[in-house]
């Protein structure tokens, strides 16, 4: 059975409209001055060329200063430019935001320009794997001024900043582009090799470009962050998603359990006393070894048609891998109607504890428990959870054996003691009458 939801997917950009016209055939240029042939040619926007770190262990190298400071002087600086402009749909630094008491912390932002002036559209949430369409509104079809500069890892290991780069063609370059409907200030979009046109899945070179990112800006406030589709991706274009928030997220406080080392040195550890389960990588003897064992991960995910969503946080030295299977529930009807009246979809930012509330009624109710209610519907059970363990360290070849030794629940393994067990968390699952977030 093919499932199905209404989705009424957030713009991201100012061109993303219903009526979807061939425009390259023109020649003459669209009015829009895209990443298509009609606009693209002697198109030029900034070349910032990063430290290559895939072969380093170390993550910043502070002995030499860069051309510019990437994170305040080039990606926040830029979206300030752009906002200067006019180019978002709202003021994200005007949404009221807070903090809700409890001993995670969860963030509450009150955003109510997000659900305005939405396309609708049918969205396929039982494949997580989908062709790329370019009838459909992708990233080629941005305005450059959307644009904020191309990213890439430097040849020679050198950080270069080229104010005035072409864009060039051939190599279809990865570039960095603001979302007209951000959820926080410095929400930026990363898009890898934009002009390849590759569907919303990840690789391994993807994914290491992402770490390379996360690594740059040599911040801890920010993050990025990936959905899938069936995991509320509302675009079938290759994108991470990035911004700067200067405070811990819930899900950076959850206790984790160590499962076990590859043999490149990563570690795997798993979540605990967390309303969504997931696994967590760390270290390994270079970043190009911590980006190939979480990009493997993620695609034994892929190819077995499970939605999940990742966080990269600590400066690309921590991240989150996150299967979860609300979009199938609200799709066979098993989300109550509490719930689904909130409108909130949650994806990676919600999943980690930033809950993007679009009624004022919502925000006013906010709790800690409540939150934590809306996130158990998210993560699978605990038998499935371990099923999919199973599943992706086969697929990264780790034995199941040693995943069973590794997790044998021995003090020395906690990383910190929880203070709730899962089987407490299974019983939100169950949970009935869904109470407001």
């Amino acid at each position: 059975m093919m499932l199905k939801i209404k989705r009424v997917p957030t713009l991201v950009s100012n061109f993303q409209k219903d009526d979807v016209e061939e425009i390259g055939a023109r020649g003459t240029g669209c009015g829009r001055n895209c990443l298509r042939n009609c606009c693209l040619p002697g198109s030029k926007l900034p070349l910032y060329a990063c430290k290559n770190l895939s072969n380093s262990k170390s993550i910043v190298d502070e002995t030499k200063e860069a051309p510019v400071d990437f994170l305040e002087s080039l990606v926040l600086g830029e979206w300030e430019d752009r906002q200067q402009k006019g180019l978002f749909r709202y003021d994200v630094t005007a949404c009221e935001t807070k903090v809700i008491p409890g001993e995670y912390g969860f963030i509450a932002q009150l955003n109510e320009g997000r659900h305005l002036k939405k396309r609708p559209t049918e969205f396929r949430v039982d494949k997580v794997l989908q062709p790329f369409d370019g009838s459909k509104f992708n990233f080629t079809k941005v305005g450059q001024e959307e644009l904020l500069f191309q990213f890439e890892a430097s040849e020679d290991d050198e950080v270069q900043l080229y104010p005035n780069a072409l864009i060039d063609p051939e190599k279809s370059p990865s570039v960095v582009a603001i979302n007209v409907s951000p959820i926080e200030y410095g929400h930026v979009l990363l898009i890898p090799k934009v002009l390849e046109c590759l569907p919303q899945k990840i690789d391994r070179d993807s994914f290491l470009l992402a770490l390379h990112m996360a690594a740059e800006a040599a911040n801890p406030y920010f993050r990025l962050g990936y959905n899938s589709l069936g995991a509320f991706a509302t675009i079938n274009h290759l994108h991470f998603q990035a911004y700067y928030l200067a405070v811990e997220f819930p899900i950076e406080k959850a206790p984790t359990r160590k499962i076990t080392f590859t043999d490149a040195g990563v570690k795997i550890s798993e979540m605990l006393n967390y309303p969504v389960r997931g696994l967590v990588f760390e270290g390994g003897n270079t970043l190009e070894d911590l980006a190939n064992v979480v990009s493997d991960s993620c695609i034994c995910l892929q190819e077995n048609n499970i939605p999940y969503n990742v966080l990269i946080t600590d400066s690309g030295k921590r991240i989150f891998l996150l299967p979860q299977c609300y979009a199938e529930k609200q799709a066979l009807g098993e989300v109550s109607s509490e719930l689904l009246d909130t409108q909130v979809n949650p994806a990676v930012w919600e999943i980690s504890g930033h809950m993007v509330l679009k009624r004022k009624e919502d925000y006013e109710g906010a709790t800690e428990a409540n939150a934590w209610r809306l996130l158990a519907e998210v993560s699978l059970s605990e038998a499935r959870f371990q099923e999919v363990t199973a599943l992706v360290f086969e697929g990264i070849g780790l034995s199941v054996k040693e995943n069973e030794n590794a997790t044998d629940g021995s003090p020395e393994d906690l990383d910190v003691t929880p203070p709730q067990s899962m089987e407490e968390i299974d019983g939100l699952n169950n949970h009935t009458t869904m109470v407001h977030v």
